[in-house]
């Protein structure tokens, strides 16, 4: 399904809607380059798990984790990893068995550690303004 947005909060909007179809152990895969709205969409996804706290990018701490009131988010950033292998040092099997949501930026970085049913979560810049985004979701139907 492919997604028009034209701003931050229509970004995390969307994410929100995302929530309400999420399970234990669902892992989301974010692809798109910087400032994109990958973590404007991280923050829609929190919300909509119960968390309403502050959420940030976690690129120097590999990982981010907010206690949501429906389920937890693990909000990773593979950008400075050098491979699968690196994922599970840091103990990527552990949190896929903690019945949380696993939002994963720069996930091209590890995609052989992915699982199956993993839900891929695509944005571009759209061709019609610098600041709108094209946002395409793969893996779930949020009709």
């Amino acid at each position: 399904m492919e997604f028009f947005s034209h701003s931050p909060a229509e970004t995390e909007a969307l994410a929100e809607r995302l929530a309400l179809h999420l399970s234990p152990g669902a892992v989301i895969a974010y692809e798109g380059g910087l400032g994109m709205g990958k973590t404007a969409f991280t923050r829609g996804l929190a919300r909509g798990l119960g968390y309403n706290g502050h959420v940030t990018s976690p690129t120097f701490t590999i990982v981010n984790e907010y206690e949501g009131t429906k389920l937890p988010l693990f909000h990773f950033d593979m950008y400075r990893l050098s491979g699968a292998e690196d994922l599970f040092d840091i103990g990527w099997e552990d949190y896929l068995d903690r019945g949380g949501v696993c939002a994963v930026e720069w996930s091209e970085m590890v995609a052989d550690a992915l699982p199956p049913e993993t839900i891929y979560v695509r944005f571009a810049r759209s061709p019609e303004h610098d600041s709108w985004r094209t946002i395409s979701i793969e893996g779930v139907d949020l009709i």
